[in-house]
């Protein structure tokens, strides 16, 4: 049988820390591409030689050529700049697109049947870049965004609570940015709405630390961003889509239609499989839910014509 494959473009803190997670995780070999000469060599080896104590035996490759991902199921695309304190995820915009367009034409090159997975920030305009640059169907092209976002809304939530973060069930919709939304009524402890175990102005302050938990890491490390959770992020949706998951998570994807938006990348739970969006999850919002979606959506617009791609 094929041997799974997935190629991490970018071999920076997140594309490293993915690549350990998807070893670790045992997903398949792993790819680790960068333009920096050495560095994905280096990372790629050092990984390979955590195999013996960690148990994986995947094969771990190091390039600058991407004829060595030729043929992968799965790829995240981390390239691109970093935050810095006080840059916006839209400051970032103007530099990373021709990165990303760069990522997506060799992928579509070397592997046009993969599941594209993109990391780089403002996600929402980058994911929208590599879905016109690699002319693949919309179900193969995902932005990594609302996983990560939930992970942190379930994270905050949790220490509020004094419960366990895996037994929280919260999700975050729209933007990857300021005017995400983190659903407040549908989130729960084991069943539980957190309305009837938080206070108002508790939870009012979680949303806030959840929409701004990306620039609370990035103000306190001064130099880069966060990279540990964002990388597992990706890894969880790639192994959704290598071991045909079916999971329910929340992704930037294509809308057409559904929630009332169509031709717009916005977080939206969808089922991830095989072929990576086999469906999106719709469900009632309410009036005020679908206003926060709606300025989500303002902004996606205004970041995906200020990409210059028609």
């Amino acid at each position: 049988m094929k041997r799974p494959k997935i190629t991490i473009i970018g071999a920076g803190n997140v594309g490293a820390t993915a690549a350990h997670w998807a070893l670790s995780r045992n997903l398949g070999d792993v790819v680790l591409l960068d333009v920096m000469a050495g560095i994905p060599q280096g990372k790629a080896l050092d990984l390979l030689q955590a195999g013996p104590v960690d148990g994986f035996c995947w094969r771990v490759v190091g390039s600058n050529d991407y004829r060595d991902s030729v043929d992968s199921d799965v790829v995240i695309i981390t390239a691109g700049l970093a935050r810095k304190p006080g840059m916006s995820r839209d400051d970032l915009l103007a530099k990373n697109v021709e990165i990303v367009k760069s990522c997506a034409e060799q992928t579509a090159r070397f592997s046009p049947n993969a599941v594209l997975i993109v990391v780089t920030n403002p996600i929402d305009a980058m994911v929208y870049t590599a879905y016109r640059i690699s002319g693949f169907p919309r179900q193969r092209v995902l932005g990594m965004a609302g996983v990560l976002d939930s992970a942190r809304y379930r994270t905050f939530l949790a220490a509020a609570l004094g419960v366990a973060p895996r037994d929280v069930n919260a999700m975050v919709m729209g933007i990857h940015g300021d005017n995400m939304l983190p659903l407040v009524r549908l989130a729960n402890v084991a069943g539980v709405p957190v309305s009837d175990l938080l206070d108002a102005e508790t939870l009012a302050e979680i949303v806030r630390r959840t929409q701004h938990g990306g620039a609370e890491i990035v103000n306190h490390l001064k130099s880069g961003s966060a990279f540990y959770a964002p990388g597992l992020a990706a890894i969880e949706m790639a192994e959704a889509i290598i071991n045909d998951g079916k999971r329910v998570l929340p992704c930037a994807v294509w809308l057409e239609g559904e929630f009332g938006i169509s031709e717009c990348f916005l977080g939206v739970p969808v089922v991830l499989g095989s072929a990576g969006v086999e469906r999106i999850v719709e469900f009632s919002l309410t009036d005020e839910e679908r206003a926060a979606l709606g300025e989500s959506e303002k902004i996606v617009r205004a970041q995906m014509q200020a990409t210059g791609i028609g």
